[in-house]
């Protein structure tokens, strides 16, 4: 008996905002939404490790091309650390390497160590990473028990706010810059504190302009047939809001979706070198290097986004 054929795959364009259960990691979230949309084309803009939850934006088929612009965007989460335990991986997944009592802290003591993790502090990247030494990522030498020497990095902590704390652990709320390792922030303080600690929860509630309170668990999505998922997806222009806007006549236009540079109608605009481009009509055509009244395509979507 002839077993029906699976349909093939079809063109999605979009963004969908994911928010990512524990256990999970970020590339069977990434395929499992994939199925759900039954996808050509599809990728997420940063991983999750499989212990963290929280927003994870999934890019699918023109969208892809712009996934890197979430790379470098300002990021939120809510963290919770274990006092008087460290871990080799500096969270709960890891070897304990040390035990130490926890004293009893106040608040104001709390507070105070706090502070000093805030503006711009230095990180070392921990070995158990997806950062490259000689081509190998630094996880894979951690495996294996290496230690590869890393740099120290300079990141911003905006803010750092106590959410509360028990007698043995600590809730705190981080808006940071990109780079930043949650891990190392939590490993930090809990030296600063004097007990050492380790990460037990971490959950993204925010990249960019993007929100969790916006986003769908994976169970949610199942649930849903396939043009009510298809609702939900965000236009592919969703990660480029930070971007200032150019808008274009219709001979601009024409010249700009075929490649060629062209001169610009509006003020250049100072916040960034890279714009996102629209038509006369409203459709996204892409990202464009702006420079001197003149205007060159940088990253095109193909046809224009509908």
């Amino acid at each position: 008996m002839n077993q029906p054929r699976k349909p093939p795959r079809r063109r999605v364009d979009g963004v969908l905002l994911l928010d990512k259960p524990a256990g999970l990691t970020s590339n069977a979230a990434l395929q499992k939404a994939k199925w759900l949309f039954n996808a050509a084309k599809a990728g997420h803009t940063g991983t999750l490790d499989p212990m963290a939850t929280g927003l994870l934006p999934l890019c699918f088929g023109e969208a892809t091309k712009f996934a890197a612009q979430l790379l470098t965007a300002d990021k939120c989460y809510a963290a919770v650390l274990r006092l008087g335990v460290r871990t080799d991986t500096a969270d709960a997944e890891g070897r304990v390497l040390e035990t130490r009592p926890v004293p009893a802290l106040t608040q104001q003591q709390i507070e105070a160590v706090l502070a000093r993790f805030r503006g711009r502090i230095h990180q070392v990247p921990p070995m158990h990473s997806a950062l490259k030494h000689q081509g190998r990522p630094l996880y894979d030498y951690a495996r294996a028990g290496v230690e590869i020497e890393r740099q120290e990095r300079e990141v911003t902590i905006r803010s750092l706010t106590l959410r509360g704390f028990e007698a043995d652990s600590l809730a705190f709320d981080v808006d940071c810059s990109k780079g930043t390792y949650i891990r190392v922030l939590a490993e930090d303080i809990g030296a600063a504190l004097g007990c050492g600690a380790h990460l037990t929860a971490l959950r993204r509630t925010r990249i960019g302009s993007l929100h969790l309170a916006e986003a769908i668990t994976p169970a949610a999505l199942e649930a849903l047939p396939l043009d009510a998922r298809d609702a939900l997806l965000r236009p592919v222009d969703a990660l480029l809001a930070a971007l200032p806007r150019l808008d274009l006549d219709e001979a601009a236009t024409r010249r700009f979706i075929q490649g060629q540079t062209v001169s610009m109608l509006t003020p250049e605009p100072s916040a960034a070198a890279t714009a996102r481009v629209y038509a006369a009509d409203g459709r996204f055509l892409g990202l464009g290097r702006h420079e001197a009244g003149l205007l060159a395509p940088a990253r095109l979507v193909a046809g224009g986004a509908e």
